[in-house]
């Protein structure tokens, strides 16, 4: 990196840094309760209040217990209009937004973007309005049912909430959405198309509609031992659990960071997209797209696989991913594959969808930052088809060039982010 330009790349394009985040989850409000889940091994899943389940195979989730959004910041009216998954949207984006010291008054607005996802949206909203549909006729649907169910109004909230008015968009991939919103962005900001992005994911997957769909897809742990039930790499693994949150990242360019005193966590390096183009559900087993993704981010970021920290992978708990996913870092990395570290949070909280790539880049960018590697809960017994280096345990005092966060979505979207310690 020239020395002239230290805000810059090789290349001239803008350094990208990520200056706050935030995080809601089934561990709680706040990234340090993700954190502190995380690296404590806890487990945060458990039977499912929201709704009965007793008609259903699956009794367990990764919910956002006791969530009251008018404790958080939401009005009364916002509480009561938007959906979960905009409510989680934005009491991440506070919390990431405060974090970052980003001033809006002090900033141009047509250069802030927005890009914010979820994987399925108002799902709620959608059951209640068929509900009303089918009981009471088209008259008795709520006039607002269309805006507060569509996908993309959580990205339109939050610009309207803080008054970015760059470009304002909403990526949808599936469990890749929150990497792919991410990923997106920070291409606008290394070449200048935009100064600093609000980017994440969330996602209110748990609710009737949904556990049935995925139940009845074979995709879910069918377990009723939470402890038991989200595996990532384990020989027991069966399925992944369901959760729910929000993820929110403040990200910019270097320069304007450093102009406004900022204080940067860490630096995005690399970004990879690739598609699978083979099954609807199913990953590629020959795991091709997930290295290239992979490669993608590494290249751009300067760094060879030797250089990688560790992997927070996509590791769902699924059978088909997690051996998948384990096939991509050894065609990658050749013998040197089963050494690097690897660590799944989902262990913890389930698979939280739409939110999960950009929750699991919190987890990524704070372990970096910290010298840390966050253990795997609920892994216990190898699998010999997924001969990855799980790390059990919590790694402290471990600088690292570069990490890798994946991110996989049904429909064969691959998504990796390389982040590295931010430093001058």
């Amino acid at each position: 990196m020239s020395q002239a330009h230290p805000t810059r790349r090789a290349d001239g394009s803008h350094r990208v840094v990520i200056t706050g985040v935030g995080a809601v989850s089934p561990a709680g409000v706040g990234t340090e309760a993700l954190m502190e889940a995380v690296m404590g091994k806890q487990c945060c899943i458990a039977p499912i209040e929201r709704f009965d389940t007793s008609e259903y195979e699956v009794h367990i989730a990764g919910e956002v217990r006791g969530f009251d959004g008018t404790e958080h910041g939401l009005s009364k009216k916002e509480a009561r209009r938007f959906e979960r998954f905009v409510q989680y949207a934005i009491v991440a984006a506070d919390e990431a937004l405060a974090a970052s010291g980003l001033d809006m008054d002090a900033e141009d607005a047509a250069r802030v973007s927005v890009a914010f996802g979820t994987g399925i949206g108002g799902i709620d909203e959608l059951q209640k309005g068929f509900d009303t549909l089918s009981a009471k006729g088209p008259k008795r649907v709520s006039p607002l049912f269309v805006p507060t169910m569509i996908g993309n109004i959580a990205a339109g909230n939050l610009a309207i909430r803080y008054g970015m008015k760059g470009e304002c968009v909403n990526v949808v991939t599936a469990c890749a959405t929150g990497a792919h919103n991410i990923g997106d962005a920070v291409r606008s900001i290394r070449h200048g198309y935009t100064d600093v992005a609000l980017v994440g994911g969330a996602e209110e997957s748990v609710s009737p509609i949904c556990i049935a769909g995925f139940a009845n897809l074979g995709a879910l742990s069918h377990a009723d031992d939470q402890e038991a039930a989200s595996l990532p790499f384990d020989a027991r693994r069966s399925g992944f659990v369901a959760g729910e949150g929000a993820g929110a990242l403040i990200i910019e360019s270097l320069e304007h960071a450093l102009a406004r005193g900022a204080e940067p966590i860490a630096e995005i390096t690399g970004f990879g997209s690739t598609g699978d183009a083979y099954h609807m559900t199913a990953p590629d087993p020959e795991a091709e797209g997930i290295v290239r993704a992979m490669q993608q981010a590494l290249d751009e970021g300067g760094f060879t696989p030797a250089d990688i920290g560790h992997v927070n992978a996509h590791g769902t708990g699924t059978p088909a991913n997690d051996k998948t996913e384990a096939k991509a870092l050894h065609d990658l990395a050749g013998a040197e594959g089963a050494k690097i570290p690897v660590t799944s949070v989902k262990g913890a909280i389930g698979h939280t969808l739409g939110a999960a790539g950009a929750i699991e880049a919190i987890v990524c960018a704070l372990s970096v930052a910290r010298d840390l590697i966050p253990p795997t809960a609920g892994f216990a017994e190898a699998d010999p088809e997924c001969a990855v280096n799980v790390v059990t345990e919590p790694i402290e005092g471990i600088a690292q060039k570069v990490a890798l966060s994946n991110s996989l979505g049904f429909g064969g979207h691959n998504a990796c982010l390389a982040i590295s310690p931010y430093r001058a």
